[in-house]
Formats: structure tokens, C-alpha cells, sequence
């Protein structure tokens, strides 16, 4: 990997760097102290408590409550500026490369067997959210069950009459949509697919995993969700050549709505420098109760913004020279559909410290990282977050270790346990993928637990999050955002092309991001390149199925994008691809490049 490494010493120029006990730190003694002990982990829980009773799908009823309750904080905490942004979606509007989804709600969700005249509860949306897949249509039917195995190829469905049948499958049911539904006319799913995989899976055969169907698939239908356990079950009873019939009642579906975006400030004190802008990002979306994914991170930087205001307004803090700003979006769309749709917002924010899972306390196993941005957008402000993760780290392992020191940041209702924050290479994953796409530019400090074996399950709750987490999470973010709001993000050096020859043939060829569409092209629910590939009959780049030795193909692909500034060479592309994760072949690059060139996303330059 060619490292873009600033030493702490870098970070501090022109900063005032504190003595002990907060040695090295880019703030003096008096604030890192004044930080460390207003920040509050049972506030951060409280507010988190109040988020997770809301199934926060885009553009829903739910959504919008849990979007009125951070408001309602913000301003409590004397924020200024506090609104709710409201962006329309109807399924057509573009914004960027984001296609629209239309809301989603759904009033009732009830799956039962019926067995000897008597109806047996398998699954329920009042009881568990989760049960139902995310953009069911409304249905109620009673059909004969089928086994279809994974259900995501023809050879699954081979010799089974599907037509007016439930079918079971144990792959996501938007993986299935198409062929169970719009091939072979069955009239809903089951699904029995599992979490993400980690070294956990499978231990826990009862947790339901949260399940989502195409948000424009022609092919509306129902799914509903259950735990592996019972899949398996009904695998077997139908191997056994047992007839099952379910009764599937569902009142849900889309239907045009807008995506809510909180937003909020504390204003900037240099008249010349606050319409600069360091940015909190998160993502409220999610399924009830969804705690780590993501209220740990939207409760987290509430928590920030009340710090920073209660610090600034007694006097223990300076207002900062650049603004703070606070965001609330939708996962990725919402970031992708704000930049687009208010231009101003892309302009002002320089940087960016966003949280998505910084909650997960000992039984989720999640480990808490410091991410780096990619090698395509080079930037200290990394460094700057890894000096305050980095202390924090010693002083909560002093603390677990001795029961001794300073600042052992530990809440009343929280552990004790160190914190063993990592500092870790770019990851993907979140909308801070969105602010470091090329076409903004905008680097980002992403602060994440992985792995986490409760992620998108019903087990995501809200008395998994630890206070202390929070508490050490809110410091690091609130510490890292100030030092970046009074003096500025630090100047890096653009990248210079790979080293190497620039190649030749095709490995000479020279491309640039067009001015628009902005945003990154897969983001969720819409797949801006593949729907125009399609178009255009183009085949499948084979660098999108690229597995290198440590990520795969979508790192590739973003970072090939990333890199085309007009300057590079295809070859150069290679090298610095090769550079950050592992080699990958020119062909596979160039054939790329090509790829979103003839769909309009690049430029040749000649």
C-alpha cells in the first residue's frame, strides 16, 4: 500500500499541543479535561432509547417521528438552525446517482400455519418488525408452502409448480423476487436467510435477519422473515413430503413520500471563515430497533453537538473559527440526495466526522474502529482522530488494568472495559463513502464496530449498547471536529500518479469523471451503472467481481473512479489500485474504465 502517513507532529503545526496528561493531543490540557468530563454516555443512551421505538424505513411515518425526536433534542440542547429537510421521492426523480425510493410503510404483517382448522402464529410485524421484508405489498392469501433452496437461480425452481404458491427460500427475497414472483407466479416468500458473516454465524439458529425485496422490482409481492431454525424446520417437514399451507396478511407498502434529513449548527465565530463547514454525519434509517445500526451513531453525535454547545456557552470552550454542522440523513440516499439537491452543502463542508455503529458493548463482540480515508483522497484529519482514539485507549486501559487514571471515561450505567480502538485502512459501507466519491471530494473520519453479531437482527437492541462506548466515542468525535473547526482542515498533498511506466495500448488511455451525475453509482436500492449498462447492452465488467487478497471488487471499482482525475493513465490506475489493495490486472481496469465511459460516467482525454 502507498502509505499517505502525517505524523502527529504535522497534525499539530500551528495547533497548541497539550502537556500531560493529554501529551501529543492537538488541544492544550484545560480543553481535552473540559471534553473528557462534560461528555455523557447515559445521555447518549437515553436518546438512543428514544430513537430504537420507531421502524425507521425512508420516507415513513416511523422515520419521521424518530426525525421530529432529534429536532426536538437539538433544539433543547440550543442548537442552531434545527430543521427537517424534506426532499420528495416518487421512484422516478433522480438526485445525483441516487434514483428516488418512494416511502414505505406497513400497518400489519401477520404470517400463521394452518393446521387442523387452527392457525398457528409464524411471524408478526406488531411483535417483531423485522418479520416483515422491507417494501412488502399488501396481501391476504392462504397458499401451500414450497421449497425452492436458495431461490436465487433457474435450477432451484426446476420441476415445481409455483404458481399461486408461498415459496421458501434461504437467500434475501430480493435475490428471489424475479424468478419466484415474476418467472414462475408464485404470490410471496419466506425467507430463512442469515446474518452476515462472521465468526458467530450460525450459533444463534433463533435470530431473525432483516430482509428487503427490490424497491422497483415490476414484481410486486410479500416476504416475510424468520429465523434459521425455523426454516430449517419447514425444510424438513417438506422434505418429508408434509403439506404446510400459510395464511399471509399484510397491509403495507410505497407510496410517494420525501426523505426527511435533520439538520442543525453551532455557528461558526470567524466571519470569514463560517461558511466553512466540519460536518457530523450518521444514518437514521433503519429497522426497530436497529441500536448499534445506527442509533448508537445518531444518539452519539447528539451527544456531540450538546458537549461542544454546553462547553462553548459557559465559557470552557472558544467557539470555533468554522461552523459545526449535525446531519441526520437516511443511509447513504439521503446523503447522496442532500449534496445533490442543496449544492451549498457540498461546498461549505470540508470535512467530515461520521459514526455508524459506535455503541456495541461486549456481547455484540464489536471492535471499535478509527477508518482511514481512501488512498485516492489523502488527508491528516485521520491522524487527527487516531491521537485522540490512541489516548483514549491508554487511559481506559489504565483504568481497566488498575483501576487508576485521569480520564477513565466510564459511565455509571456503563463497563469498564479499555476501549482497543483500532486504527484501520479505508472500509466501505456508509455514506462516508458519498463526501470521499470523487465528485465531491470531501474526506471523512469514519468511526464504525465491526464485527458485530447482532447486525440487522432482531437482536440489534438497545441493552446490547454500552454508556461507556458511547461516552469514549462521543469524546473522540467531539475532540477530533473541534480541533478541525478552529484550525481548519489540514492542507495534504494531492496524490501523484502511481510510480511505474504510464503503460501502453489501452493502458495509455487517459479518462475523467464527467461533471454529473454526482455520487457514488451503487448505493442502496439503485445501482446507477448497472441499470445504464443494461440499457446499452453492455456485459459485466469483470473488475466488479475482482477478488483481491483483502476486499473486492466494489473497492476496486470505486477507487478506480476515484482515480480517474484526467491525468492518470489506465496503467497508472492499475498501480495505484494494485498499490492499495492488491494487484489486479490493466485489462480488467481498462475494461472498466470503457465500461463507464460508454454509459456516460467518464470522459476520454486525449
Amino acid at each position: 500500500m502507498r502509505a499517505h502517513v502525517f505524523l502527529l507532529a504535522t497534525c499539530c503545526s500551528g495547533l497548541t499541543c497539550a502537556s500531560t496528561p493529554g501529551a501529543g493531543l492537538p488541544l492544550p490540557d484545560a480543553q481535552v479535561a473540559a471534553l473528557a468530563g462534560e461528555v455523557n454516555g447515559d445521555t447518549a443512551k437515553r436518546n438512543l432509547e428514544g430513537i430504537v421505538q420507531f421502524h425507521r424505513q425512508r420516507g415513513s411515518r416511523g422515520f419521521h417521528s424518530a426525525a421530529e425526536i432529534v429536532a426536538e433534542r437539538a433544539k433543547a440542547y440550543g442548537l442552531s438552525g434545527v430543521e427537517i429537510l424534506q426532499f420528495p421521492t416518487d421512484g422516478k426523480i433522480f438526485y445525483g446517482t441516487q434514483r428516488s425510493r418512494m416511502g414505505w410503510d406497513a400497518d400489519k404483517g401477520e404470517l400463521t400455519e394452518v393446521r387442523d382448522g387452527k392457525e398457528l402464529p409464524v411471524a408478526s410485524f406488531a411483535a417483531m418488525p423485522v418479520a416483515l421484508a422491507e417494501d412488502s405489498e399488501s396481501a391476504d392469501v392462504v397458499a401451500e408452502l414450497v421449497d425452492v433452496g436458495d431461490g436465487d437461480k433457474e435450477s432451484d425452481y426446476a420441476g415445481k409448480d409455483l404458481k399461486d404458491k408461498i415459496v421458501l427460500v434461504a437467500q434475501q427475497p430480493s435475490g428471489a423476487e424475479a424468478l419466484a414472483i415474476g418467472r414462475f407466479g408464485a404470490v410471496g416468500m419466506v425467507s430463512y436467510a442469515s446474518n452476515q458473516t462472521t465468526a458467530w454465524s450460525g450459533e444463534n439458529q433463533e435470530q431473525v435477519r432483516w430482509g428487503h425485496l427490490d424497491s422497483f422490482s415490476p414484481h410486486k409481492t410479500f416476504a416475510f422473515m424468520v429465523s434459521q431454525g425455523a426454516g430449517k424446520a419447514y425444510k424438513s417437514r417438506l422434505a418429508a413430503h408434509e403439506t404446510i399451507r400459510l395464511h399471509a396478511s399484510v397491509q403495507a407498502g410505497q407510496h410517494s413520500s420525501h426523505y426527511d434529513i435533520v439538520t442543525a449548527i453551532i455557528p461558526g465565530a470567524d466571519p470569514a471563515l463560517a461558511n466553512e463547514e466540519i460536518a457530523y454525519g450518521c444514518h437514521l434509517d433503519h429497522q426497530r430497533p436497529g441500536a448499534n445500526d445506527n442509533a448508537s451513531g445518531c444518539a452519539t453525535i447528539l451527544e456531540v453537538a450538546r458537549t461542544l454547545q454546553a462547553l462553548i456557552a459557559s465559557g470552557k470552550l472558544a467557539r470555533p473559527a468554522r461552523t459545526l454542522r449535525f446531519i441526520w440523513p437516511p443511509e447513504v440516499e439521503g446523503t447522496t440526495t442532500l449534496l445533490n439537491a442543496r449544492p451549498d452543502f457540498a461546498q461549505h463542508i470540508k470535512a467530515v466526522v461520521h459514526m455508524d455503529m459506535v455503541g456495541g458493548g461486549p456481547q455484540t463482540q464489536a471492535v471499535f474502529h478509527v477508518t482511514r480515508g481512501p488512498a485516492s483522497l489523502p488527508s491528516p484529519i485521520h491522524d487527527i482522530a487516531w491521537s485522540f482514539a490512541s489516548w483514549v485507549n491508554a487511559q481506559t486501559y489504565r483504568y481497566a488494568a488498575t483501576g487508576k487514571s485521569d480520564f477513565p471515561m466510564v459511565a455509571p450505567s456503563g463497563g469498564k472495559e479499555p476501549l482497543r480502538a483500532e486504527d484501520s485502512p479505508f472500509d466501505m459501507g456508509g455514506d462516508h463513502e458519498v463526501y470521499q466519491d470523487a465528485s465531491f471530494g470531501i474526506p471523512a473520519i469514519y468511526f464504525n464496530d465491526w464485527p458485530d453479531r447482532y447486525i440487522h437482527t432482531n437482536l440489534d437492541r438497545a441493552e446490547n449498547i454500552d454508556a461507556t462506548k458511547l461516552q469514549r466515542a462521543a469524546f473522540i468525535g467531539a475532540a477530533s471536529g473541534y480541533v478541525l473547526a478552529r484550525d481548519g482542515v489540514p492542507r495534504s498533498t494531492p496524490p501523484a500518479a502511481a510510480p511505474g511506466p504510464a503503460g501502453d495500448g489501452d493502458g495509455l488511455l487517459v479518462f475523467r469523471r464527467v461533471a454529473a451525475p454526482r455520487g457514488p453509482l451503487s448505493v442502496f436500492g439503485y445501482d446507477y451503472f448497472d441499470d445504464h449498462a443494461k440499457e446499452a447492452g453492455l456485459p459485466r465488467p469483470k473488475l466488479l467481481d475482482f477478488e483481491g487478497t483483502r476486499v473486492g471488487g466494489g473497492y476496486y471499482a470505486y477507487e478506480a473512479r476515484n482515480f480517474a482525475d484526467g491525468h492518470r493513465s489506465a496503467q497508472q490506475i492499475a498501480n495505484e489500485l494494485s498499490a492499495e489493495f492488491s494487484a489486479v490486472p490493466v485489462a480488467v481496469v481498462v475494461e472498466y474504465l470503457k465500461a463507464l465511459e460508454a454509459v456516460g460516467l467518464l470522459e476520454r482525454v486525449h
